[in-house]
């Protein structure tokens, strides 16, 4: 199909052919069903009609069938006859097997290269939803991230954040005179969320190499777009960090990319499985921001695809700009489900061939209830439409073979190696080493320069008779209170001393508090 991602049809039911329009691709998506409907494969066929057509893909697999892209079907594969039979039903004339080009990625290093970003670039708002924060332990934590902007401090990994919430809690009377209350109880409610995020693996997003968005957005030597995949099956034990981690890659491509406008093609396609987990129990500020985002990020060429069990999942404000829609299977075995299903129908432009509620609960696997924008951007007449067989392999890939592709990547390498440059915990423990030094040199010169007057009061009174012992009328030389400072007093005695002028450069955020890198 000529500028079209062919998607299914064909057959005595299913009349038009169904495609995507590549020039409108970038007003996102919807992908919805209840479980074992054909979600899976309708992503993986969307996937590969993307990657064909020179656009790069984002995408999670959450259950692992997803690496089955990286390797071409066969024709000993059981379902190899239904596929050829399914083909030749809907008009796939030239279907065959192939294998796409795809770079395969892990926030834990296990099945694919490391993909991280720093505490700085997460930002304070993405990082309190990840975390849980009330509103006020918010409040601290934006106050911290104030400081490390205005020191110039790199907050990089989880022990930059966690110094630096140590000299906070320390040195709150200061700054609530500055920024508004910063209580001892809303630091150490931040410090025991980071810790329980540290045990949960949290920690390894954190760090550098920091993931390059031109890695996510690259085409491979023949021109095909590469489709990169997050193992996301163990991740899921973590919905929060995974749907954090999703949005704030969604946040940085808006913050990064350039306006260009209504391209012929996107530039990238996001797939965000699992979309009901970004929005379960998201305070409205964020729903705001999210929505945001959805409305002005199709002028910087990406199509976000959300996929989930129900159109309920996602806001209404945010479902409004998904254009181009394929629904699965809804059962309804409840009032409410029935009352879902009729909302799911209802945003649909009618079809006088069928009633549209009625397509969407007898839809079997494999097939969907369709809508596509068509010209000027107009949603098209739903369609019932069997969804066309995928050319690549339908399952997960061998981990021999997943290993071998991971090896033989153009980024092989580039992100395996953690680094741990200078950030705020060395630039915090060496300020507490000198103030320490400082402190220890000003007491021995003390102790010697009242040394020294001591003999010379001796001496003093030697030669003018009077006897010198210890019932002499000389005051006693005043104790130190303290022979030392602990680690948070010393940075603070520093630390203090240059928030009366900032010294370091300051930083912008974007909308979702994120690290603005200029382009």
């Amino acid at each position: 199909m000529d500028g079209r991602i062919f998607i299914g049809g064909g057959g005595a039911e299913y009349v038009e052919k169904q495609g995507l329009l590549l020039k409108y691709a970038n007003r996102h998506g919807l992908i919805a069903g209840a479980t074992g409907t054909g979600k899976t494969v309708t992503l993986q066929i969307l996937a590969e009609g993307f990657a064909a057509q020179g656009v790069p893909v984002f995408l999670s697999d959450v259950k692992g069938d997803l690496s089955g892209l990286a390797a071409a079907g066969s024709e000993g594969f059981k379902l190899h006859d239904a596929f050829m039979k399914r083909a030749g039903t809907i008009g796939f004339d030239d279907y065959k097997y192939g294998a796409f080009p795809v770079t395969f990625w892990d926030l834990y290093g296990d099945q694919g290269h490391p993909i991280r970003t720093t505490v700085s670039e997460m930002g304070p708002l993405l990082l309190s939803q990840l975390l849980e924060l009330t509103e006020a332990q918010e409040g601290v934590l934006n106050i911290a991230f104030r400081v490390a902007d205005e020191q110039g401090l790199p907050l990089l990994d989880l022990k930059d954040l966690q110094a630096l919430l140590v000299w906070v809690g320390q040195n709150s009377k200061d700054l609530s005179l500055r920024y508004g209350n910063v209580s001892a109880s809303s630091v150490g409610a931040i410090q025991r969320a980071l810790l329980v995020l540290e045990n949960q693996g949290g920690a390894r997003l954190f760090g550098e190499p920091a993931l390059e968005l031109s890695d996510i957005m690259r085409t491979d030597t023949d021109g095909r777009g590469r489709i990169s995949i997050l193992a996301a099956d163990k991740l899921m034990g973590s919905p929060k960090l995974y749907a954090t981690f999703l949005l704030w890659l969604l946040s940085e491509l808006f913050e990064e990319l350039p306006e260009v406008g209504d391209p012929d093609k996107p530039k990238l396609v996001f797939f965000f499985d699992e979309a009901h987990l970004l929005f379960d129990d998201a305070p409205k500020a964020l729903l705001d921001k999210v929505e945001q985002v959805a409305r002005l990020i199709r002028s910087k060429g990406v199509g976000v695809y959300f996929c989930t069990q129900n159109p309920a999942d996602v806001p209404e404000d945010i479902l409004g700009q998904l254009g181009n829609r394929i629904q699965h299977a809804l059962r309804a075995f409840t009032a409410k489900d029935r009352k879902e299903l009729r909302q799911a129908a209802e945003t649909y432009r009618d079809n006088p061939r069928f009633e549209t509620e009625d397509a969407i609960r007898e839809v079997g696997v494999g097939e969907a209830v369709t809508s596509m924008l068509e010209r000027k951007g107009a949603p098209g007449v739903v369609e019932r439409t069997l969804i066309r067989p995928p050319s690549s392999q339908l399952g997960p890939l061998d981990p021999k073979d997943r290993k071998a592709l991971i090896n033989a990547s153009p980024i092989a390498g580039k992100y395996e190696e953690l680094k741990d440059r200078e950030s705020a915990y060395e630039v915090l423990t060496k300020r507490a080493a000198d103030a320490a030094r400082e402190a220890e040199e000003a007491e021995k010169a003390e102790e010697e320069a009242e040394s020294a007057a001591e003999r010379e009061y001796r001496a003093g009174r030697r030669y003018s008779g009077t006897r010198v012992g210890r019932s002499s009328s000389r005051s006693p030389r005043k104790s130190r209170s303290r022979k030392s400072e602990s680690f948070g007093e010393a940075v603070a005695n520093v630390v203090i001393k240059e928030l009366k002028g900032t010294t370091g450069r300051r930083i912008v955020r974007g909308l979702f508090g994120t690290l603005f890198k200029g382009r």
